[in-house]
């Protein structure tokens, strides 16, 4: 009887455990756990605007033009704890096509920016903050109707910000302000041409008369590709919703080197108005203001003599772009 009892006993042990084992197997399976939130917050989002206006016949006269203007805006921002890390990627590219004209650039930028902030606990809204910025185009640049002379080519130039400083970011107000008093702020001319004429501060080259042919000069020393400058840099970034789907966004950069002319303050600024018609239509107004006290325009000069085409720096200029467009817009993930 006890021998009984006993073999009863062990299989009803074996069963038993063998369930709590599908139990708690059937529990941690990995395939069927959820998955924890990511600390990476994702934004990809392209549109391309396009404009067109067509004549046939018009008593009135006019020109038929079509424009289109292709954007791109990716970001990723990494978030955990008091450590915060954000990347945004801009791109831009527009082409005008007027009837008798060549196909004309009307927009080129490369902005790539990225920030690394450690805050001293999750309620302050300050950081101790690094900022990385570079900015070039992807295509050469005209003072147009003379397409012979680029005054602007990839890397030429391209912008490099490396800093140190704080920064004030607020969440809830889509708000952000950078403070930084060292910052380095690199220039980079990589084409000899245009560095050879000292396009935007990079150091001209230097020429001297040829005894044999005053006419002629000899290249003494090339024009240098690489401008270097120490200075404050200020950031700052603000969109909101003021009516129910319009959105106003501006971002505003001002620099200013400590050792040559200080106090002499490099302006970008940035602003723009979107009107959503919903998830893929919107209309958008902008204008970029832009002074450089390194960047002078370009004039066109002939030479009496020999008839020869030729630009020459006439200074710095406040310079303003802006746009009206409507167009398509795709967010995904």
């Amino acid at each position: 009887m006890k021998l009984i009892r006993s073999t009863l006993f062990i299989l009803l042990f074996l069963c038993t455990t063998k369930n709590s084992a599908q139990l708690i197997q059937t529990t941690i399976d990995p395939n069927k756990a959820p998955k924890l939130p990511s600390n990476w917050a994702k934004k990809n989002q392209v549109g391309f605007d396009i404009s067109e206006i067509a004549f046939v016949n018009w008593s009135a006269g006019g020109t038929s033009s079509i424009s289109g203007l292709f954007k791109g805006e990716f970001g990723r921002i990494y978030q955990k704890g008091n450590h915060k890390w954000a990347n945004e990627l801009i791109v831009k590219y527009g082409l005008n096509k007027q009837d008798g004209t060549e196909l004309r650039k009307t927009d080129d930028a490369f902005q790539l920016n990225s920030t690394y902030g450690f805050r001293k606990d999750t309620v302050s809204n300050w950081f101790y903050s690094a900022k990385f910025n570079f900015n070039t185009q992807f295509t050469d640049g005209y003072n147009y109707p003379n397409r012979d002379i680029a005054i602007s080519k990839p890397f030429a130039p391209a912008y490099i910000f490396l800093g140190a400083g704080a920064e004030n970011s607020n969440k809830k107000k889509n708000r952000t302000f950078y403070f930084s008093p060292i910052t380095l702020k690199t220039t980079l001319v990589l084409d000899q041409y245009l560095a050879d004429q000292g396009s935007f501060g990079v150091k001209k080259a230097v020429y001297a008369t040829d005894p044999l042919d005053p006419n002629n000069k000899i290249l003494i020393e090339s024009g240098q590709k690489v401008k270097a400058e120490f200075g404050i840099l200020m950031t700052a970034y603000m969109k909101n919703e003021i009516y129910k789907n319009v959105f106003y966004e501006n971002r505003l950069s001002l620099y200013t080197d400590y050792l040559n002319r200080f106090g002499n303050v490099d302006i970008d600024y940035d602003t723009r108005l979107d009107l959503v018609v919903n998830a893929y239509v919107k209309a958008n107004i902008g204008v970029h203001l832009v002074y450089d006290d390194d960047i002078k325009t370009k004039k066109d000069v002939i030479d009496p003599t020999t008839g020869a085409k030729s630009q020459v720096n006439d200074g710095p200029r406040m310079q303003l772009r802006q746009v009206l467009g409507v167009g398509l817009v795709y967010a995904f993930q």
